[in-house]
C-alpha cells in the first residue's frame, strides 16, 4: 500500500484513540504541501522560486494525488504565470485535511464515527481502525532523526516539512523539541534526493515557514 506524505502527516495528527485531529491548522498546511512535494516527486509538479508549475497532467494512479493535481492545474491555468506555491496552500490546507481523511477511511487505517455534541451539533471523528501504518512510520521517524539513519527522499521530504510547521510533538511526542530539531533540520537541508526535489523541498519549507507564521500573526492579532 503507497501512502502518501499528506497521509502519513494526517495519521500523526489524528489522535488514535478520540479521532480528533491535533495542531490541525499547522498539520493542515503541512498536508497541503505534502501532496504537492509527492506532486514534484513523481514528475507532475515543479516548485521553484516560489512558485508552483503543473509539468505532466498524467495521472498517477493515486487518486488523492490525482484530484488535488487536477485542481492546481486548474487553478494555475487561469494565472497570466506561475502562482505563488504559498496561495495555494492557502486556498487548499482545509480541502486538503478533509480530502487526506477521507482517503485513510477509504484505505481503512482510519474509521469513521459520527456524534453530536450537546445534542445538537454534528462532530466527525475518526479513530484509528489499522495502525500498523502509523507504527512503521513511528518507527522510520525515529531511526532516522534519533539513531541518524540514512534517508531516502520521501522520509527527507516528509522530515523537512514535519520541521517547517514546527510538528515536532507530533512525530516525537515524548521528546522536546531541542532534542530532534537538529537533526530533523540537518534532514532538510541535506544531500539526500536529486536537485530538482532538493529545490521544491527549500521551497516547500520556506512556504510552510511564511504560511505559518502569517497565520500565528493574524491569530494574535
Amino acid at each position: 500500500m503507497t501512502v502518501t506524505l499528506g497521509e502519513e502527516i494526517m495519521l500523526l495528527s489524528l489522535d488514535d484513540e478520540s479521532g480528533m485531529a491535533k495542531e490541525r491548522q499547522s498539520a493542515g498546511w503541512a498536508v497541503a504541501g505534502g501532496i504537492v512535494l509527492e506532486l514534484v516527486m513523481a514528475g507532475r509538479v515543479s516548485v521553484d522560486r516560489g512558485r508552483v508549475t503543473v509539468t505532466d497532467t498524467t495521472p498517477t494512479g493515486i487518486g488523492l494525488l490525482d484530484d488535488r493535481l487536477k485542481l492546481i492545474d486548474a487553478w494555475a491555468s487561469k494565472k497570466s504565470r506561475p502562482p505563488k506555491v504559498t496561495d495555494w496552500l492557502t486556498r487548499d490546507h482545509g480541502k486538503a485535511v478533509s480530502a487526506t481523511i477521507d482517503s485513510l477511511r477509504e484505505r481503512g487505517l482510519v474509521g469513521e464515527e459520527q456524534r453530536k455534541v450537546l445534542g445538537v451539533f454534528p462532530v466527525r471523528r475518526f479513530p484509528e481502525a489499522d495502525g500498523t501504518t502509523e507504527r512503521e512510520l513511528r518507527a522510520r521517524l525515529a531511526a532516522l532523526v534519533l539513531h541518524n539513519a540514512v534517508p531516502d527522499e520521501r522520509s527527507a521530504g516528509l522530515i523537512a516539512l514535519i520541521h517547517a510547521a514546527k510538528l515536532h510533538r507530533l512525530a516525537f511526542p515524548d521528546r522536546s523539541r531541542k532534542e530532534v530539531s537538529p537533526r530533523m533540520e540537518e534532514i532538510a537541508d541535506g544531500q539526500w534526493a536529486g536537485e530538482s526535489v532538493r529545490t521544491a523541498i527549500r521551497n516547500m519549507q520556506a512556504a510552510m515557514v511564511a504560511v505559518t507564521v502569517a497565520t500565528t500573526v493574524t491569530v494574535a492579532s
